[in-house]
């Protein structure tokens, strides 16, 4: 209950933040741009009109065909496929948050909790940490084939050593609190110890790392998609707009900006808001940064 009490003051503090409550508006307004695509516009993402490819947008005046923000190369309307391109980098971002750090928390309490499980649990999370991280997700999607599933995938096992290691962290400190000690003297076993005692007292740090997390899975998916990693074409992804434009930035370097400005606000806006979730619910993780 204190916990709970503790987690709710943090979030008051949080909101009267002016830095970090701009970049939970920016986050939501995204958000629900993306959620409402099919309000917000009546072409479909991938609905060509090659007659009118490579339109300009809103800010040019030879802008007479209601493009808001013009057209690709096949004429596909740019402002759709923004949108429903973040419905898929905000999926995969938050189903491979999920994946990652169910898994590194399950490890990471294994491995803080039971001191037989923690050397061969954190060993391997070294050996993951050896490879870079977005080499890493390379070698998994080459692996298993192209598709936004197994970016998918690739991107949360990437995330599970990070995770793995600062839950750990934290279960180690936590275990020797008095409380802990006096809750196993009463007879109480270790799955009810890690679920009702170890779990609620470390979910700041959960909730501080899965928020970072979501920062670099935006950006993962994007350059997965950039390199024809991710998602493939025709369906529309930020990183994959980007790439595709690419020929054409000095035609229309609007194709370029546009998507690559949406991914550096939510970027920008998720770390903004774990770096004030950090100070809020665990500064130590800067200490140990």
């Amino acid at each position: 209950m204190e916990n709970r009490r503790g987690i709710k003051a943090a979030f008051k503090k949080l909101i009267k933040n002016p830095t970090a409550t701009l970049a939970l508006i920016l986050i939501v307004i995204v958000v629900l741009m993306v959620v409402l695509a099919p309000v917000l516009t009546s072409y479909g993402p991938e609905d060509q009109a090659v007659k009118e490819r490579l339109l300009p947008g809103f800010w040019d005046k030879e802008n007479s065909m209601g493009r808001l923000l013009g057209t690709d190369h096949l004429g596909r309307d740019t402002f759709s496929r923004l949108l429903y391109g973040g419905r898929i980098t905000l999926i995969v971002a938050l189903a491979a948050t999920a994946l990652g750090l169910t898994a590194g928390v399950l490890l990471g309490v294994l491995a803080g909790y039971f001191p037989k499980l923690d050397n061969p649990i954190m060993r391997l999370m070294d050996v993951l940490f050896t490879f870079p991280g977005i080499l890493l997700a390379m070698l998994i999607v080459a692996m298993l084939g192209v598709s936004t599933l197994n970016a998918t995938i690739a991107i949360s096992i990437w995330s599970i050593p990070s995770f793995a290691r600062m839950v750990r962290s934290k279960v180690l400190s936590v275990k020797q609190e008095e409380f802990i000690v006096a809750t196993r003297t009463l007879g109480a076993n270790d799955f009810r110890i890690i679920l009702y005692h170890i779990l609620p007292n470390i979910m700041g740090t959960i909730i501080v790392i899965a928020t970072m997390r979501l920062a670099s899975s935006i950006m993962s998916i994007a350059t997965l998609s950039f390199l024809g990693l991710g998602t493939p074409p025709p369906a529309p992804e930020w990183g994959g707009m980007i790439a595709t434009a690419k020929e054409y930035m000095w035609d229309r370097p609007s194709l370029i900006i546009i998507p690559g400005i949406v991914v550096m606000i939510l970027v920008i806006s998720f770390n903004v808001l774990g770096d004030k979730l950090t100070d809020l619910f665990d500064p130590s993780l800067k200490e140990n940064a």
